[in-house]
């Protein structure tokens, strides 16, 4: 990559090759700068949502269809912007996207070159402080289809450390696209291009664009947003609204009725007409005398229909964003904690696949670029780092922590990284501090003396008592207590304990003690745990005399 002149053959998001051919010093022009896309910067949206109406509807829909995709896109921002409803359910998926870690992959079975460079990108797109802007941009895409964002490059660095850089990272409203007029013959259907007063349109610049294609749907380009689907609702929830606000307006306030005598005067009618029409806004007013106000109940009737209507499309359009309702919203009837943890399953598998295809999309369109302009290691397309998304669930650790033990003790073979992955636990840089049991110190050291004593004067008396001829209920309170304390116990050695089984008496048990190589704290913590045994097996003979003499 040291050639300023980038000569390369390669592959578009729709499987067409093309041949890169282009000198690095152009990476610092920027293609929305050119005088013939002048008039995309100074473009308004039409706001097609006025006055829509079904057969309106239908003729932007079919519009998309054949190549002219401006106006469903700017209806799609329309509807994004007064529906509350469905921007509050994009933004739960679209921001979901965020708090999700990532990494960069080296390919597989990476040279040493290649890992070299895998680290280098990790660097630059930690670094990269819009990269949630970028990924929040390329989401809508989920409501449009497709979503455009412009790399302006720099150089950054001095000398043979100089960098080829994203300074900024725009996105481009997509009114500003047209898809290739050749679509009637079926190629290039979903090739986006700029408008630019032609019949063709302007292609999009190589390593100048973050072009992101989404598949909330199948089909092409222009019906696989969810915007298609949202149109319906959309539509019929506004008849909705309007027609409650006019019952409201109609029904809801009384009915002031005015009544003038025979042969009022068209002064005093005026008056009259007057009072009527602010009475029910000042509370007060005055008339001739003579002349009447009543107040007439309004006709019988419910706002019911109309909210029932209004929920029901809303609720289409949670189903149709999130996959189901009982994360948006509930009803008091069907919502149970069951349903709703499947809904939110449903919704976490929609924000895993929108991650893929994303992590995708970055990987073609900004990876790519980057490991070419910068990478020593770069060969050929197939083998380029990928952008990844981790979307592995942790297991749970207690669960974990259980069964693996005693899948190794019956001779599982478990690789390290495997567990690690699982568990969502990474691997320990070089010299990077890792966690540890806690070793005894002078202030805990007699606290954990006193226990382990007391867990092996427990253990010492289930093994003696479980020579004698006691009852079964007694065997498998000892049997119980051995199993549980034997992790505990493992640190004390077998001649100790095999003193302790044999002593008749505790004089014995001491000169016996005494005959071992022992330091003195060690004789001195035996000597306690034979102390305790002595009391605590004494207390067991004189509760099981007293119950027998019962």
């Amino acid at each position: 990559m040291a050639n300023q002149n980038t000569n390369l053959i390669q592959t578009d998001a729709n499987g067409n090759k093309f041949r890169l051919k282009f000198k690095k010093s152009d990476l610092k022009k920027t293609q929305t700068d050119d005088a013939k896309l002048g008039h995309l910067l100074t473009h308004y949206s039409e706001h097609p949502s006025r006055a829509l109406t079904p057969q309106k509807l239908a003729d932007i829909l079919i519009g998309a269809e054949q190549g002219n995709i401006l106006a469903q896109c700017e209806l799609a921002e329309d509807m994004e912007e007064k529906d509350g409803h469905i921007f509050a359910e994009l933004q739960k998926r679209r921001r979901a996207l965020l708090g999700v870690d990532w990494k960069i992959v080296p390919p597989r079975n990476a040279s040493k070159a290649e890992l070299k460079d895998t680290d280098m990108l990790q660097e630059l797109f930690t670094d990269m402080l819009f990269l949630d802007d970028v990924i929040f941009d390329m989401s809508d895409a989920i409501l449009k289809g497709f979503s455009n964002s412009e790399i302006t490059w720099q150089q950054q660095g001095v000398g043979a450390s100089k960098l080829w850089l994203p300074e900024k990272i725009d996105f481009k409203d997509p009114s500003w696209f047209m898809t290739h007029p050749a679509q009637q013959t079926g190629q290039n259907r979903n090739e986006l291009r700029l408008r630019d007063n032609t019949l063709e349109g302007e292609p999009l610049q190589p390593f100048g664009w973050i072009s992101h294609s989404h598949k909330t749907k199948s089909g092409y380009l222009a019906r696989s947003g969810l915007a298609r689907v949202l149109a319906w609702p959309y539509l019929f929830k506004n008849y909705s609204v309007r027609d409650l606000a006019e019952f409201l307006e109609i029904y809801g306030l009384p009915l002031r009725l005015g009544k003038y005598p025979t042969g009022a005067s068209q002064e005093e009618k005026n008056t009259l007409l007057n009072a009527v029409m602010s009475i029910g806004h000042n509370a007060g007013g005055i008339i001739p005398k003579g002349m009447e106000i009543d107040f007439t109940e309004a006709a019988k009737g419910t706002q019911q229909p109309f909210e029932y209507m209004v929920g029901l499309m809303e609720k289409t359009m949670s189903k149709a964003i999130l996959g189901g309702t009982l994360t948006s919203q509930a009803d008091g009837k069907s919502s149970t904690n069951a349903l709703g943890n499947v809904h939110n399953e449903v919704r976490q598998e929609l924000r895993d696949s929108d991650l893929k295809q994303i992590a995708n999309t970055l990987s073609r369109d900004l990876v790519l670029p980057l490991y070419m302009l910068n990478g020593k290691s770069f060969a050929y397309a197939n083998r380029t780092p990928r952008f990844e998304f981790d979307i592995t669930e942790a297991e749970d650790l207690q669960t974990f922590s259980q069964a693996i033990p005693n899948l190794v003790d019956v001779g599982f073979k478990i690789p390290l990284s495997w567990a690690q992955d699982k568990l969502q636990i990474p691997e320990p840089q070089k010299d990077e501090a890792v966690l540890a049991r806690a070793t005894a110190t002078a202030e805990n050291k007699p606290i954990i003396a006193d226990a382990a004593m007391k867990c092996a004067a427990i253990r010492k008396i289930a093994a003696l008592k479980a020579k004698s001829t006691e009852d079964d209920q007694l065997d498998k309170l000892t049997t119980q207590l051995a199993n549980e304390m034997s992790p505990v116990l493992s640190g004390f050695t077998d001649e100790v304990q095999q003193l302790v089984a044999q002593a008749d008496s505790l004089e014995t048990l001491q000169q016996q003690l005494a005959s071992l190589d022992l330091t003195i704290e060690q004789a001195s913590e035996v000597m306690q745990q034979a102390f305790v045994v002595a009391e605590l097996g004494g207390r067991f003979d004189v509760t099981e005399e007293s119950s027998e003499g019962e």
